[in-house]
């Protein structure tokens, strides 16, 4: 059995009294594209800053690839990190900057030219390569940190808030090179954009006050395979519903403005499903204003973290790690 990208066991990590990791257990399978989601102070940053050995921790385990905590010598060049807020020498040009990199990941000069040229390229950003950094505007800062992170095609790329600072034309673009990437590597991305990671993500966790509150399948975590979501204009027609769907649990919101349907994943098709209530919702001049297969990311993590974020209220102090420069 081929062993995870990177396994977290119990692990500790604590800044004076405040603690930050509090046994956080996390599994990143080979090629996936893993979600991080959490609040501010969630402990995502550090989680992240330990795995490549940036911290150590108190207490716990960090495991790459299997063979053990980062070790400079045995992952050089196979781990990579995009920090949320990484800063870039501003007097350095774009590309010899990302020879530079290119060189720290141990790519002879050919190979590393060429890595430049591909990364650039992936960023929208080869018209630039002789600019000096202090000309970019933010975006394209942004942009540069992410193609250093994917220079030399390390196994695991971990991008702590990749798209901040995008625009919408270039945050699809780099949606699109991380899409392409999935399999070929594995990538951890933290955001605070849940719809994005929804949409991107094939594996998420969700983690609250240094511990993980829940992980799986992005499948599993929003009920794709077994609920549909109705939003309606007008009043839903339970009994019919039950009657031409009767293998289907149908729920209706308070205010009647939403209708779930959910069914078991072994059960009726979705595409089946649907079929049969539109009919019925149509038939009885039911407003059909929008269909959803599944739950929200964010309406998950909400409700998985509801209890974690009551106890945090009242003053707890969110732990942020110290600015770390992009490697």
């Amino acid at each position: 059995m081929t062993a995870p990208a990177l396994e977290l066991c119990g692990v500790v990590k604590r800044y004076g009294r405040l603690t930050a990791l509090d046994g956080l257990d996390l599994t990143v399978p080979r090629g996936a594209l893993f979600g991080l989601v959490g609040s501010n102070g969630a402990g995502k940053t550090t989680a992240m800053a330990l795995s490549v050995g940036l911290l150590h921790g108190h207490a716990g385990s960090v495991n790459l690839f299997g063979e053990g905590p980062f070790d400079p010598m045995r992952h050089a060049g196979r781990v990579t990190l995009l920090p949320q807020d990484a800063r870039l020498p501003l007097h350095a040009r774009v590309g010899e900057l990302l020879g530079w990199y290119a060189a720290l990941q141990g790519l002879p000069p050919h190979e590393a030219a060429c890595a430049v040229e591909e990364a650039l390229e992936w960023v929208h950003l080869a018209d630039r390569r002789l600019a000096p950094v202090r000309t970019l505007s933010h975006g394209m800062m942004r942009r540069v940190t992410i193609a250093q992170a994917f220079l030399g095609h390390p196994e695991l790329v971990l991008l702590d808030e990749p798209m901040s600072g995008l625009d919408p034309r270039e945050a699809a673009r780099v949606r699109r090179i991380l899409r392409r990437r999935r399999a070929a590597q594995t990538v951890v991305i933290s955001s605070h954009d849940l719809r994005e990671l929804e949409t991107l993500c094939d594996t998420a966790a969700f983690v609250e006050r240094g511990r993980r509150v829940r992980q799986d399948s992005m499948e599993a975590l929003t009920c794709r395979g077994r609920t549909l979501v109705y939003h309606i204009g007008g009043p839903a027609p339970l009994a019919e519903l039950r009657v031409a769907c009767p293998e289907v649990g149908w729920l209706s919101s308070p205010d009647g403005g939403r209708l779930t349907a959910q069914f078991a994943p072994d059960g009726p098709a979705a595409e089946s499903v649907n079929a049969r209530a539109l009919q019925v919702l149509l038939r009885a001049g039911t407003g059909v204003l929008e269909i959803r297969r599944g739950a929200s990311l964010e309406s998950e993590y909400l409700a998985a973290t509801r209890d974690s974020a009551a106890a945090g209220e009242g003053g707890s102090a969110e732990l942020e790690t110290p600015p770390l420069r992009a490697i």
